[in-house]
């Protein structure tokens, strides 16, 4: 099998099971968007899991972007190897919302430690466009 097909065929890092091209590649490539919070949150964790930072500023609330966003985002993605999703809950976040809430928890690695980051994320649609708002966050190592 060639590496092109080897590709094709990889699974998505955001834990779907269904290779990369048919789940979060073409919404993180901006082929098209994510039809559901949990898509968008799923193609997230992905972007980070590829070091896609203007994918996750384009995917931020604008009222949420911060002028050194970039800067940030590419030190967690430079120290940070993100492991697997598991997602635990949702309510709403659906084609036809304008809300929705997705909680999960990713694994990960750094240099220095394994951890778990735990989060109930808020998101909203806006022009037909999901957007991350917010989270509570817990940030669990060991």
């Amino acid at each position: 099998m060639s590496q092109a097909e080897e590709s094709s065929y990889k699974k998505c890092p955001c834990g779907s099971g269904k290779p990369f091209q048919y789940c979060c590649e073409p919404i993180v490539s901006g082929q098209k968007k994510a039809p559901t919070a949990e898509a968008l949150m799923r193609s997230r964790y992905t972007a980070f899991a590829m070091g896609a930072i203007d994918y996750l500023i384009n995917t931020t609330a604008p009222e949420k972007r911060g002028e050194d966003d970039a800067e940030i985002l590419a030190d967690q993605v430079k120290y940070t190897n993100w492991t697997g999703l598991t997602i635990l809950d949702k309510n709403l976040g659906g084609r036809n919302d304008h809300e929705g809430m997705v909680e999960f928890e990713a694994q990960f690695e750094t240099d220095d430690q394994n951890g778990t980051l735990y989060e109930k994320s808020n998101f909203r649609r806006e022009n037909e466009q999901w957007l991350y708002v917010d989270g509570d966050v817990e940030l669990r190592t060991s």
